[in-house]
């Protein structure tokens, strides 16, 4: 009867008739495991594992950082920091031809490593940056494809929500693949590992999309002229100030975990006091009470990793006591720097709209992945997963062409699904099989996400062309945005074939760290 491939194309057909994601995931798994149950061709009792499964996502300590890097980003964002990168980058770079798109790609991949949140990205760049390309005499169709393209970096560029995803993801199809092989000696990937081997191609893409710019700013002068405008001379003060404390909490967050220092739920936890404590500094705290209480925090952090003190040992003398009130008081200074950003961003009425939104994108993600689990519980009962592992393996060429086959299925399904739809509905059922035909997993889940960053620029259900949309003048139209993102997408491919012909861009930095 097929039932899994007509569950499959469903799904897919009600997901492009607009109804709620979640839900229609989670109405299509009901429907076809009553009518699989119905025709004897599929077990209701595997529904008794769906309270198992959700007890699993829930609980899972990948999955939990997820809040506190939205709440990371969206406190970053709020605190207009991306105003003062546009602009300081903007002065320093607009004298020079294709500077301005130059600085927009930069100021992409620094919110992309330290907000990671696509839409405030393209949004803030699209009001501020886009209007002065336009102003400067910027080709409508550059400056709208620059500005989407860059605020997609913050998927590939590490800290971000699809790497840990993908992590989550790989890791459990990694360990599939280990015991279908017949291992009981399982090796994990983790979050790290996902990190530091997507850190590289992150900014590999950064540097072709930079040499893009200039090349066409070359080749076509009036596509992107030097600034018209005259602006002040941005000096290096203003430069410090505005690139460096995001530079910051960037090598904090990603530095406590290619350091093996802390766990991706600490680092996460690193990166949302850091951008309170920033946001506080921004919006009228007690700037030398911000300083103090993050300096005390690093130093407390530093000092207790290298001589912890345990005071309930029946050894502990004076030396570890003093050491002990000493933690205690770096502790104090902390709270109070933490307590007064609190109460700064509180009476700047930031917080709350802060914590709505980082709720609300959590329990959109959450639900996803949870309706996502009992659609696969369904499908593997309608046996999709064995139908899935042997097209791969029917198919010409082997490993490679299986994973041509894969990665094509993917980038056109870009064009309708989202990333968190494509990851934890359709990887889960295509990973192991290629991991058994012999693919390094690592390497796998980097080619998986520069082709996942495409799916937020492919018309017609590109996230970024919506928000751009949303944020751009009524002069640039949407055919313009659609056709200014055509270089990037292709860029984005060649991005992908460099990765796939020099595995190690990918595989070098994971395994020397780790």
């Amino acid at each position: 009867m097929a039932l899994d491939l007509w569950m499959f194309a469903a799904l897919i057909v009600f997901i492009l008739m607009g109804y709620p994601v979640a839900f229609t995931i989670a109405g299509v798994a009901t429907g076809f495991a009553l009518i699989g149950w119905w025709f004897d061709v599929f077990s209701i009792n595997l529904m008794g594992a769906l309270g198992q499964r959700f007890f699993a996502v829930m609980t899972n300590p990948v999955l939990t950082a997820i809040p506190l890097f939205v709440l990371m980003g969206v406190v970053l964002e709020k605190s207009r920091i991306a105003e003062d990168l546009l602009e300081t980058m903007g002065r320093l770079f607009g004298a020079m031809r294709g500077g301005l798109g130059v600085s927009v790609v930069l100021v992409g991949a620094l919110l992309a490593a330290s907000t990671g949140i696509v839409g405030a990205t393209v949004v803030a760049m699209g009001m501020i940056a886009l209007p002065a390309m336009l102003r400067n005499g910027y080709n409508p169709r550059l400056a709208a494809g620059t500005v989407a393209t860059a605020g997609t970096l913050g998927q590939i560029i590490p800290p971000s929500t699809l790497l840990i995803i993908l992590a989550e993801v790989m890791s459990s199809a990694f360990q599939q693949a280990q015991y279908q092989q017949g291992r009981f000696s399982i090796e994990t990937i983790s979050v790290g590992q996902t990190f530091a081997a997507a850190l590289v191609p992150g900014f590999l893409l950064v540097g072709i999309y930079v040499l893009y710019v200039l090349g066409r700013a070359w080749l076509i002068p009036g596509d992107a002229p030097a600034m018209r405008e005259r602006t002040q001379k941005v000096s290096r003060i203003e430069v410090f100030g505005a690139v460096v404390p995001p530079v910051l909490l960037i090598v904090a967050v990603l530095g406590a975990i290619l350091g093996g220092v802390a766990s991706p739920n600490e680092a996460a936890s690193v990166g949302a006091v850091g951008a309170i404590l920033l946001a506080g500094y921004r919006r009228g705290a007690p700037r030398g009470l911000i300083l103090a209480g993050a300096g005390a925090l690093l130093a407390l952090a530093v000092a207790a990793g290298i001589a912890p003190v345990r005071l309930q040992r029946s050894d502990t003398g004076l030396v570890q006591y003093a050491m002990a009130s000493g933690y205690a008081m770096l502790g104090i200074v902390g709270i109070a720097a933490i307590a007064a950003a609190l109460w700064a961003l509180t009476r700047e009425r930031l917080i709350k709209p802060a914590l709505a939104q980082t709720l609300i994108v959590t329990a959109m993600i959450f639900a996803t992945i949870l309706m996502a689990s009992f659609f696969s519980l369904v499908f593997v009962g309608l046996g999709g997963e064995h139908r899935v592992a042997a097209i791969l393996e029917a198919l010409p060429g082997g490993a490679t062409g299986a994973l041509i086959f894969a990665m094509l299925f993917v980038f056109v399904l870009g064009f309708f699904l989202d990333f968190v739809e494509i990851s934890v509905i359709l990887l889960p059922l295509l990973i192991p099989p290629l991991i058994l035909m012999g693919h390094d997993p690592i390497w796998l889940a980097v080619l998986i996400a520069v082709n996942l960053q495409t799916s937020f620029l492919t018309p017609p259900f590109g996230f970024s062309l919506f928000y751009l949309r949303g944020a751009a003048p009524p002069e640039v139209t949407t055919g313009m945005i659609y056709q200014g993102v055509v270089p990037y997408i292709v860029l984005q491919v060649a991005a992908i074939l460099i990765i796939w012909m020099m595995p190690a861009i990918a595989t070098w930095l994971p395994r020397a760290v780790f």
